[in-house]
C-alpha cells in the first residue's frame, strides 16, 4: 500500500529534497522577470538571467550522477541546499543586473543538486514491483508543490515584494535541511540503510 511505502524516512527525503527543490525554483523562476521588470531592467535583461538559469538547471546532468557517486546522495543534497541559500543571499543583497544573474544561476545549479539527488535517493526505497507507485506518489507531490508555488509566485510578489520571495523560501529549505542531516544521523547511527 501507498501509506507503506511513504513511511519510511528515506522516502520522506527523498520527495523532500524533490518537493522543495522544485517549489523553490518554481517561485523563484516564475517572478524573477516581473521583479526585473519592477525594478526597471529590460526584458532582454530578464531573458539572459533565465537562460543563465536554465543552464544552471540542466548543465550540471552531466557529472551530478558521478557527483553523486563520489561523494554520496545525501551530501549532494546538501550540497544544493546550501546553494540554494547562497541564491537566496545574493537576491537579497540588491536588485541589480548582477544580483538576479548569480542568484538564478545559483537557483539552477542547487535546484539540480536537491532534484537529482533526490531522485537517486528515491530509487533506494523500493523494491522494483513498487517502483510505478512510488515514483507515481514521488511525481505527485513534487507537481502539486509546483503548482502551488506558481501559483503564489505572482500574488507573493505583488502582494509582497522581492524580500518576500526570498525570504519565504528559507523555512522551507530550513525543512529540508533538518529532514536531510536526520537521515544522515540515522545511517550513522546504522538504525536506516
Amino acid at each position: 500500500p501507498l501509506r507503506v511505502i511513504m513511511r519510511p524516512p528515506v522516502f520522506i527525503v527523498a520527495a523532500l529534497a524533490s518537493m522543495l527543490s522544485y517549489g523553490i525554483m518554481n517561485l523563484f523562476m516564475t517572478s524573477t522577470p516581473l521583479a526585473m521588470r519592477a525594478h526597471d531592467h529590460h526584458f532582454n535583461d530578464a531573458a539572459m538571467v533565465l537562460q543563465w538559469h536554465m543552464i544552471g538547471m540542466y548543465g550540471p546532468s552531466f557529472f551530478t550522477g558521478s557527483l553523486i557517486n563520489r561523494y554520496g546522495v545525501l551530501n549532494i543534497i546538501l550540497v544544493g541546499i546550501g546553494l540554494l541559500v547562497v541564491c537566496i543571499v545574493a537576491a537579497l543583497l540588491g536588485t541589480d543586473f548582477m544580483n538576479f544573474w548569480v542568484a538564478l544561476f545559483l537557483l539552477g545549479v542547487g535546484w539540480n543538486f536537491m532534484y537529482v539527488g533526490g531522485s537517486a535517493l528515491l530509487t533506494e526505497c523500493h523494491t522494483p514491483a513498487e517502483r510505478a507507485k512510488t515514483q507515481a506518489a514521488n511525481d505527485f507531490m513534487v507537481f502539486a508543490t509546483m503548482a502551488i508555488s506558481s501559483a503564489s509566485s505572482g500574488l507573493l510578489l505583488n502582494k509582497s515584494g522581492w524580500h518576500a520571495v526570498n525570504y519565504g523560501s528559507l523555512p522551507f529549505l530550513g525543512i529540508a535541511l533538518f529532514a536531510t542531516l536526520w537521515l544522515m544521523w540515522q545511517r550513522r547511527a546504522g538504525r536506516q540503510p
